[in-house]
């Protein structure tokens, strides 16, 4: 086993495999290609996993399962190499945008299946925000405050940052629930069209202020060069393979998660479960977000709080600023409607963990005890799953 340094100064441990002729192992070749394939063969299939003898459903259920998370590990590896050779603060939009693309891909195909789903892209968005800005700050803040007791960030980038995701939260989440024109929680369609350009300038204005004005807002300071060009320009030669292999397994995450969610959802239907949509958008939202949770932790782990911070935060501001108005365009051609109003003690808890965070990152320095505060409303939230 081997360790190299990445230019942010991240540690990623690779194991010894034999090397295909890109440059990349064998498990990282064989997954996303493997996933792609059983995910085709599932749906030109048409196989139904609830129709199918118990032993059976479950074998399968367990296979695609863990296919579907060995390939996120291997996308966030393939992502992780892509970002290392665009650098900071690129690197991190990779797995940004790859994780959006998941997450728009699943709501939209869960919408089209059987019959209308409104609140699904709801609590799938809400469930992205909670787990990213109450659960993943909350173990990257603990860890890295009780390796390193107190870690430094930028409070220009991060106030900027968490601004527009909470301008975001209440335009999708909170204002749906107070309109006149349409139903109580819902937009008109020219309302639901104004919004979703709104979103999109919000996340474009952000992504122009990372990358160019305001970069350095965004990076841990001091920038240290790396010593270690050979290992970049290995990367670099096998660039387009890369993202051949990242797109590949992204399309088979899509894929599969899509069947194994519908399941969960017939399940849970089946078991007259109460907020069955809940629980599914929860389960979209964690597997999706796997691959930046990780990347977020190990940050943090290795006191680079505000790249850990940019990649938390960033998927919640990607989350929004792009999954609404893609299903936004998906509800307007399909003609079904989405249910975009939180209830009112979801409201209560997003408003909770927003505030928070903006009092953690008010000083420029946070500890501990400043991440176990978002982890006890992350323990809330998943309460409030199981015990609505």
């Amino acid at each position: 086993m081997s360790q190299d340094q990445n230019m942010t100064g991240e540690i990623t441990t690779e194991v010894s495999h034999p090397r295909a002729s890109s440059g990349v192992s064998w498990s990282a070749l064989l997954f996303p290609l493997l996933a792609l394939i059983l995910a085709a063969a599932l749906h030109l299939s048409k196989v139904v996993i609830d129709t199918l003898p118990l032993p059976f459903e479950v074998g399968l259920s367990v296979v695609v399962v863990a296919i579907m998370v060995v390939t996120v590990f291997v996308v966030l590896g393939h992502a992780e190499a892509v970002a290392h050779r665009v650098g900071e603060p690129y690197g991190t939009l990779v797995l940004t945008i790859a994780v959006t693309a998941i997450e728009a891909s699943v709501i939209v195909s869960m919408m089209l299946h059987g019959g209308n789903n409104p609140t699904l892209a709801r609590e799938s968005v809400f469930s992205t925000v909670m787990i990213v800005s109450a659960g993943v700050v909350g173990i990257c803040l603990t860890i890295g405050g009780l390796r390193h007791r107190e870690q430094d960030l930028k409070r220009q980038g991060t106030s900027a940052l968490l601004a527009v995701v909470i301008a975001l939260c209440a335009l999708t989440l909170v204002l749906p629930d107070f309109t006149l024109t349409a139903d109580p929680g819902s937009f008109s369609t020219m309302q639901l069209c104004f919004v979703s350009l709104l979103c999109l300038l919000l996340y474009g204005s952000f992504l122009l202020a990372q990358t160019t004005r305001h970069r350095e807002d965004f990076l841990d300071a001091p920038e240290s060069p790396t010593p270690h060009h050979g290992h970049h320009q290995s990367a670099a030669s096998g660039i387009g393979g890369r993202l051949t292999l990242l797109i590949v397994g992204l399309i088979g995450i899509v894929m599969l998660a899509e069947y194994v969610a519908a399941g969960i959802e017939q399940g849970l239907d089946a078991l007259e479960v109460p907020q069955s949509d809940a629980i599914v958008g929860a389960f979209i939202a964690t597997l999706v977000l796997l691959p930046e949770a990780i990347s977020a932790i190990k940050a943090s782990y290795h006191n680079e709080l505000q790249r850990s911070l940019n990649i938390a935060l960033g998927s919640a501001c990607a989350t929004i600023g792009l999954t609404v108005p893609v299903v936004a365009v998906a509800s307007l051609i399909t003609g079904r409607g989405i249910t975009l109003g939180l209830v009112n003690g979801d409201i209560v808890l997003l408003i909770l963990a927003l505030l928070v965070s903006m009092v953690s990152f008010g000083t420029g320095r946070t500890n501990a005890l400043t991440g176990g505060v978002h982890l006890v409303i992350f323990v809330a939230y998943l309460l409030l799953i199981a015990v609505p």
